[in-house]
């Protein structure tokens, strides 16, 4: 059975994380293939890691189960199996205590309406557990005032048991089925705690014990949910419906996710992009910061293209839809950072890995505290139970536990904020770690749009228009940015250049491209091709270093027989590449340059931003074998590049950053972090949110182990009572979970 780890969301519950039972694998989770035979069901009992192992451990007897896979954050599980397996499932999962009702399909917004069945407990919970508190509180009045004797101790009785009733009914079958499988968490803890504050006759502390448990649980479920709803909360910047144009000519106003793929829909200034297009008509502004991060509205007109979720600022659109509303690069953001929450970071692993011997401990100091001390410090045996209990209440790990997540999640919703995709917890922990960055000339350090500076024949007797025509012809047939340029430049400035087909054409990465012309065959060819075909000539090489000392990216149009002219190509560097690597020099980062451009030419370039280490005249491979050089000089590395020809070199360094992809499919596979536009100084920006949570994070563990250690303390040789040990949990997970939540106040510079 392929049951797998892909939890994407932490828990909306107080209930601790995998270290109050069943601790969690420390590999990273891989998400299941459910495919769409997967049904769907909601667990709204279902609050934390601990229960989803609980119904992972039932359903691993059963054959039939394709995949697994759970929402925490939505309490969803979706099955992928056979009717007969289907149905011991689910008989499996309501045997051990839960109860899975099924879920629709997505509703006709596109959306899952599991987004919108979400439970909200603080209306529906908070009266109830108010009441818990003031009758709670009723009882300690009780127990103060009143005289001695059996009408108010039944009264206080009353009172405390009413009280636990209104307030625990929830923990103490969540603690019972907990206890059943052999889990210590906090549930289990609670209810054997508040049943023997009970049962020895400390009827006002258990009730008292038990509301303010509740009421903390319920306001710590409020705060992470404010972590998920980060993310969330980025699906709702695209509007439901959009204005599509009818056959007959018409505009009808209709749900988003029904708009077909080319169809055209038009929108007004103010107005938000629906879906994803290419503008027909229309020139405006278009605010991308939801999606990229960019600080300024950029201009956009007929052939650009406009993202779901952006803002019309200035004039009317029409534009041709290209994605459906569920592939939508918003859509694809927030599925790739839901993915990313269910990659445990290493600080994660290490509390999981505490918590679980941490929790057995401190349950055996428990116990030694209730069956010893009577012997060794002369207590009653009342007095031993009631510190035992306490220290119960103390034990479970859930500000330790639940701090990581939160913190993780609200690091990974700031960076989409800022149109930084981080692909899991690891990267975005692991970025302050780095220690050279490896980037890309042409896109990343530069604008990425050359324009032809010069084209020069080599014979000044050759007809330029026919060199011109066979160098239009080759270049055309490429995308690569240096071809496009040169197609571009000879079709605006030779008029006469005519474009002619070109037979048995081919590319040649890091070199080039060649093809058959008139039954001829030609290349247009980097410095190292030629080399390698043996034409470079004295007089190449002088004219070759004239444009290189410029700044110039040269391509020559050679024939079997020789080199014919050359294409001098500038790319100006971007205004933001030289702030960009200060700030990551200011970090302790090493910034080098790795290009297959030739090595004047990639000097010229880094000396205007900055960088005195380059590498010039890579290929693919070699860019490869830098960063592994890299990594043995400097340590963790990172390599920065488009996400697609830069491929290899992405995987091997400690962490790959794809430049300017938004709605590049490919570049979201191939990179762990993804800028969504090209701004170079999303780099340090990165590397700065990565030091700040690592802060925060060690900020909650100290937190909530230094309380409880305190408390600990306190109840073993002091006089700390139930509800101070309530006190001491809950408010030092609260403590952890808003100091976790901080992080989601870093917004984009306008």
């Amino acid at each position: 059975m392929d049951i797998q780890n892909a939890s994407t969301v932490t828990s909306g519950n107080a209930c601790c994380g995998s270290a109050c039972g069943a601790t969690a694998p420390a590999s990273s989770p891989q998400v299941a293939n459910l495919g769409g035979s997967a049904q769907r069901f909601r667990i709204s009992t279902m609050d934390c890691a601990s229960e989803e192992s609980e119904i992972r451990r039932a359903l691993e007897p059963i054959s039939g189960i394709d995949a697994l896979r759970f929402d925490l954050g939505q309490r969803v599980m979706s099955l992928s199996a056979g009717p007969a397996a289907l149905e011991a499932a689910l008989a499996a999962v309501r045997k051990i205590g839960f109860d899975p009702l099924p879920l629709d399909r997505p509703s006709a917004d596109g959306q899952d309406d599991s987004d919108h069945a979400a439970p909200e407990p603080l209306k529906s919970e908070l009266p109830k557990l108010v009441l818990a508190l003031a009758l709670a509180i009723a009882a300690e009045g009780v127990f103060f005032l009143a005289a001695d004797g059996l009408p108010a101790r039944v009264a206080e009785m009353a009172l405390a048991g009413l009280a636990i009733a209104l307030a625990g009914f929830s923990t103490y079958k969540k603690g019972l089925m907990a206890l059943k499988a052999g889990r210590l968490n906090i549930n289990g803890l609670m209810a054997v705690a508040v049943t023997g504050a009970f049962l020895i006759g400390q009827w006002p502390e258990a009730a008292m014990v038990m509301a303010l448990y509740a009421i903390a649980e319920l306001i710590e479920a409020r705060a992470v949910d404010r972590a998920r709803n980060a993310i969330k909360s980025l699906l709702a910047m695209a509007p439901e419906e959009a204005e599509v144009r009818q056959d007959d000519g018409t505009w009808v106003r209709q749900l988003t996710a029904s708009v077909a793929v080319g169809a055209t829909v038009r929108i007004r200034p103010g107005e938000r992009v629906p879906l994803d297009g290419v503008i027909l008509t229309g020139t405006s502004a278009i605010d991308q910061a939801p999606v990229t991060g960019e600080s300024m509205p950029i201009d956009k007109g007929p052939g650009d293209e406009v993202y779901a979720g952006t803002i019309n600022q200035v004039a009317a659109l029409e534009f041709r839809v290209t994605a459906p509303a569920s592939d939508s690069t918003l859509a694809r953001i927030i599925h790739a950072v839901e993915q990313a929450q269910g990659s445990r970071a290493p600080t994660q692993r290490f509390v999981d890995r505490f918590a679980a011997i941490y929790t057995p401990a401190v349950f055996v100091l428990a116990l030694a505290v209730a069956l010893l001390t009577p012997w060794l410090m002369g207590w009653t045996w009342m007095q031993a139970l009631y510190k035992a209990l306490v220290l119960l209440v103390i034990a479970c790990p859930c500000a330790l536990v639940i701090s990581t997540p939160v913190t993780v999640v609200s690091g990974l919703a700031a960076a989409a904020r800022r149109g930084i995709l981080i692909k899991g917890g690891v990267y975005l922990e692991d970025a302050r770690k780095l220690k050279a960055v490896a980037l890309d000339k042409t896109g990343t350090i530069t604008e990425g749009k050359p324009r032809l500076m010069e084209f020069e024949p080599v014979d000044s007797a050759t007809d330029r228009a026919q060199l011109a025509s066979l160098a239009l012809s080759l270049a055309s047939r490429s995308d690569h940015p240096v071809s496009s340029a040169i197609a571009q430049g000879l079709q605006a400035g030779d008029s006469s250049a005519v474009q002619r087909e070109v037979d048995d054409f081919a590319a040649e990465p890091g070199r080039g491209v060649q093809g058959r012309i008139d039954g001829a065959a030609y290349v247009l060819a980097n410095h190292r091709w030629i080399e390698e075909r043996g034409q470079c000539t004295p007089e190449i090489e002088t004219r070759l270093r004239a444009h290189e000392r410029a700044g110039r990216t040269v391509t020559l149009l050679a024939s079997e027989h020789g080199v014919l002219a050359l294409c001098a190509v500038a790319d100006t560097i971007k205004a933001s590449s030289q702030k960009a690597v200060a700030e990551l020099k200011a970090l302790g980062v090493t910034p080098i340059m790795l290009t297959g451009d030739n090595q004047a030419t990639a000097e010229a370039i880094a000396a205007q931003a900055g960088i005195t280490e380059v590498r010039g005249n890579l290929l693919p491979e070699e860019k490869l074998a830098a960063i592994q050089a890299m990594q043995a000089a400097h340590g963790p590395t990172a390599m920065t590049g488009d996400g697609i020809n830069d491929a290899p070199a992405l995987a091997q360094a400690d962490i790959g950053f794809a430049m300017g992809a938004a709605g590049t499919h490919t570049a979201m596979e191939a990179a762990d972090v993804v800028v969504m536009n090209d701004d170079l100084r999303r780099l340090p920006e990165t590397i700065r949110l990565s030091q700040r949570t690592h802060s925060v994070l060690w900020q909650n563990i100290s937190l909530a182990l230094g309380i409880k250690f305190v408390f600990l303390i306190a109840a073993v040789i002091g006089d700390a009572s139930m509800w101070m040990a309530v006190f001491a949990d809950m408010g030092a997970s609260l403590l952890v979970v808003f100091n976790g939540l901080r992080l989601l106040r870093v917004r984009a510079p306008r």
